[in-house]
């Protein structure tokens, strides 16, 4: 356990002599044993002891002391009013965080003021808008194992209560779903494989209690009702019953096990403090805005793992040379909501798999984009929607302010607007739409009626209830108001009274009201003054009956303020009440929001509707729908392929597009299967249920795997899995290998998804031996990217049948700005290696026990191993015979292996040489 958290070990040595305070703070912190506690204290949230030295360093604050009668020992504390930016660094320091909050006036209290932990801040179950650092789903997961084994997957997203269960036979089949969702935290039960979650899941703690059977079907009754209807085995039960578990204790519930041991009393509610202007004094730990679990299978949605998200880069773009880059969501995204993002989000992460649904999802988009005004109003009503996901989760917590239910009230105004423009749409799933949408008439009007228009930010000091909503509240501010009006007669009155023309009434909040009189005019003063403060050159006053009517004022306002308070947890009560309606408005408008952003970005970019349920890919004038945004021109490409040709060998020059032309046809599938158009002038795609990729290099030093071994890896899982539906990208094989080992790696993977798996598969590739396949295996075929020109090569990006002539390594290295005398060493050493002086083998052998060259137009080392350096005792290279290189290079040639074209362009080469 880290040093700062659980009980202070100075407080342990002592506990029997701690103060009251500090024996509440070290109870707490051995309830929370595992988050550092911040401790309310008036203004500030207190850490002590080591506990103390951590937040002070981490959120740099000065480190004091705190002394009583059991000694000296750190403290170091943050403001409540600013609490959350502290937190946040807390959290990137890898701390969880217990928040105890005062639930008591401390004017009340008795010898000390009673706290409780009203949250538990955890990197997964944020729900605070300064915590959230976008519009994003940010979930928490949970895993457990149950018979057969069978693994149990458990999402939710506490600010939005989205909550997803599913379960797999497979290992490696959670952790692709892990994996989808990306979830920032994750709870384990026992024997649960941990490393089913990536690095950038904090994988915490918790009470193996929760994932018991019995306790976790209680939770998942309490929530969805009967398991068994809800789950589809006992370890998605296990998962769902302890993800609720946690999710409550990050609420300020109790940990299983606390409830057990009675440390805390398990009846013993906690609440928010009274002190909160956010916090209802009602609110449990009981989340009750969690009321709808989906559950699903993955064999129902396309599969996109961590790996394939991440080299299609949909959601995330590694920064290159300090530049970012565009990614697949946001050129897709003119949502106008934060609801409507998050649908985005999730389309893109599930693709569908039945024709149908992905059919209706096509209509409505072409519904919008041939109706530009539609669309526009449709857009312009839809920016006016709030994100009610998270703003009913706040209604539900007893967290909204009355700003909350106002904007709640605006939303549900557009709602109407929104049906009557809908009343055009032809779509079945736009019609749909328009007739489920809910405009919650009711609750709007509850609101209106209630809350002021522009309320007051905090919840306790009034103006936030209307008076008329109440009688009694409109009587106490008629008083009020009255008593305020009199007052602001005084004034004149008492000028006109006394004859002192410089008499002022004024107020503070020390000393109130007081009626204000200067030195020289004090002899003016009637008897019924009363002396209250003295000032430099004045005096203050205050009368009976002034004081009597600010007695009346200040009690008619503070019972209003508290009268109005009450009124509002009440009205909020009732609009929680409706959570499951608002939550299903908040569905079917990001659905809408989402059709209208790709039916936006097809008008706008000239995206075509696919035809999906194809046999075969069959794009003409393909396009990249994120490197088009970004590239002042771009090359549309077409993609063919059939039964006889389902496997692409794709070679070219580096930079010529090969890696965009494979991300391309796998991005264009993606679109198409969300329910998307797509960037191209004619589509027709098959329903792929798989997308693989092995793409770039990258390594994982911390988990001891190099970038070969990771490159393998990945390559393993597309071999295990692939099916004859899978689409698979290959951008290169065998890269961290020498290059005989590579080649031999990448023509076995190609034999293997030909002959065994039959996935339509595009490899691009720099082994041109590859090329050859294309003679032996009947579905593979050669694609290359042209080139024009000769001393200075230009990169056409243009894909064309057949293979490539050469690599143009040399060229690019003298493009990128490396050194002439280099780029001239490296095409003298490029020509040795093509006259068979230092190449390449393929691991095979002659009749006579020597390597078979295998040039793939880099070079690499010679037979005995030696680089391509060679001693001055070789010979002067300039002083070489001419004739004699030639001959070498003929002997060398490896006539077996070479294309017709590749024997006669090397023969017209040799020509060449020996005619000059």
């Amino acid at each position: 356990m880290d040093a700062a958290l659980g009980p202070p070990a100075k407080m342990a040595e002592r506990e029997d002599d701690l103060t009251p305070m500090m024996a509440q703070y070290f109870e707490l912190c051995r309830a929370y044993d595992d988050a550092l506690l911040l401790f309310q204290v008036g203004d500030f949230y207190e850490a002590f002891c080591e506990a103390a030295e951590r937040v002070a360093r981490v959120c740099e604050v000065t480190l004091t002391k705190r002394e009583d009668s059991t000694g000296r020992y750190p403290m170091a504390g943050i403001p409540i009013d600013s609490a959350e930016s502290y937190i946040d660094k807390l959290l990137d320091a890898g701390y969880r965080v217990a928040v105890a909050d005062q639930v008591e006036d401390p004017d009340e209290a008795g010898s000390v003021v009673e706290r409780r932990v009203t949250r538990v801040v955890t990197p997964g179950t944020l729900t605070e808008d300064e915590l959230l650092a976008s519009p994003d789903n940010n979930f928490v997961a949970a895993l457990a194992v149950g018979d057969g084994p069978r693994y149990g997957l458990a999402l939710l997203d506490v600010s939005t209560g989205e909550c997803y269960a599913t379960s797999a036979a497979e290992r490696e089949a959670v952790a692709d779903e892990a994996g989808r969702f990306a979830p920032a935290e994750a709870i384990v039960g026992p024997d649960a494989p941990a490393e089913v979650f990536d690095g950038d899941c904090t994988v915490s703690p918790y009470e193996t209690a929760a994932f018991e059977r019995e306790a976790a079907a209680e939770r998942v009754q309490a929530y969805f009702g009967p398991p068994e209807r809800v789950v589809g085995s006992d370890a998605e039960r296990s998962a769902c019953g302890a993800l609720l578990a946690y999710a409550e204790y990050t609420r300020g519930g109790l940990a299983p096990e606390d409830a057990r041991s009675g440390l805390v009393d398990p009846e013993d509610v906690p609440a928010p403090s009274s002190d909160d202007a956010d916090a209802d004094d009602t609110t449990t730990a009981r989340l009750d805005y969690i009321n709808h679990l989906t559950r699903y299978d993955p064999r129902e949605y396309m599969l996109l793992d961590r790996v394939a998200l991440d080299s299609l880069e949909l959601f995330d773009r590694r920064a290159v040379h300090g530049r970012e880059g565009l990614t697949l969501v946001e050129v897709l995204d003119e949502t106008a909501s934060s609801l409507g993002r998050r649908q985005l989000d999730d389309w893109l992460r599930r693709p569908l798999l039945d024709e149908d649904a992905i059919a209706a999802r096509h209509d409505a988009v072409a519904d919008l984009k041939s109706a530009p005004g539609l669309r526009d109003r449709l857009t312009d009503a839809l920016a006016g929607v709030y994100d009610l996901e998270r703003l009913v989760s706040r209604v539900a917590r007893g967290r909204a302010t009355a700003r909350d239910l106002r904007s709640l009230h605006d939303t549900l105004t557009v709602v109407p607007d929104i049906e009557r423009a809908l009343g055009e749409a032809d779509s079945a799933t736009l019609s749909e739409l328009r007739e489920r949408l809910d405009p919650l008439a009711d609750v709007r009007g509850l609101i209106d009626d209630a809350v002021r228009e522009e309320p007051a930010a905090e919840l306790t000091e009034g103006g936030i209830v209307k008076p008329a909503y109440d009688d009694q509240l409109e009587t106490l501010r008629s008083t009020e108001r009255e008593g305020k009006s009199w007052i602001d007669d005084l004034e004149t009155r008492e000028r006109e009274r006394t004859g002192v023309d410089s008499l002022k009434v004024g107020h503070n909040t020390v000393h109130g009201y007081y009626i204000e009189v200067t030195d020289p005019n004090l002899d003016d003063v009637p008897e019924d003054y009363q002396r209250r403060q003295t000032l430099k050159n004045a005096e203050r006053f205050v009368t009976p009956e002034l004081k009597e009517r600010e007695d009346a004022i200040i009690r008619a306002e503070r019972h209003a303020d508290d009268l109005e308070y009450e009124l509002f947890c009440e009205v909020r009560r009732a609009v929680a009440d409706e959570s499951e309606r608002i939550q299903a408005l908040a569905d079917r408008l990001a659905r809408l929001d989402a059709l209208t952003s790709f039916a936006t970005v097809a008008a706008t970019h000239d995206y075509t509707r696919p035809e999906v349920g194809a046999e075969h890919v069959d794009v003409v004038d393909g396009r990249h729908p994120v490197v088009e945004r970004t590239e002042q021109r771009f090359v549309p490409n077409d993609a063919h392929f059939d039964a006889d040709s389902f496997v692409a060998v794709i070679t070219g020059p580096n930079m010529s597009g090969k890696s965009t032309y494979i991300r391309q046809v796998a991005l264009l599938v993606v679109l198409a299967q969300a329910g998307s158009f797509v960037p191209a002038a004619r589509a027709r795609l098959p329903v792929v249920d798989r997308v693989f990729t092995r793409v770039g290099a990258s390594d994982d030093i911390a988990g001891g795997r190099s970038t070969f071994m990771v490159e393998m890896t990945e390559l393993a899982d597309i071999l295990d899995h692939a099916t004859e539906d899978s689409l698979v990208l290959l951008d290169e094989v065998g890269r961290g290998t020498s290059t005989a080992d590579g080649y031999a790696i990448a023509q076995a993977v190609t034999e293997y998804l030909h002959d065994e798996v039959g996935a339509t598969t595009l490899f691009a590739t720099h082994h041109h031996g590859l090329t050859a396949l294309a003679d032996e295996l009947s579905g593979v075929f050669n694609l290359h990217f042209e080139t024009s020109g000769t001393d200075d090569v230009t990169f056409d990006h243009e894909v064309a049948p057949g293979p490539a002539d050469a690599s143009y390594g040399v060229e690019v290295a003298d493009m990128a700005g490396v050194p002439d005398d280099v780029v001239e060493r490296s095409r003298h050493l490029l020509a040795d290696t093509s006259a068979g002086e230092d190449g390449p083998v393929d691991g095979r052998e002659t009749d006579d026990g020597g390597p078979v060259r295998a040039d793939d137009g880099r070079g690499a080392r010679t037979d005995d191993g030696r680089s391509g350096r060679r001693a001055d005792a070789e010979g002067d290279r300039e002083g070489t015979d001419p004739t004699h290189d030639v001959v070498a290079e003929l002997a060398a040639l490896d006539v077996a292996t070479m294309t017709p074209l590749e024997a006669l362009n090397a023969l017209a080469e040799l020509k060449s040489r020996l005619e000059d």
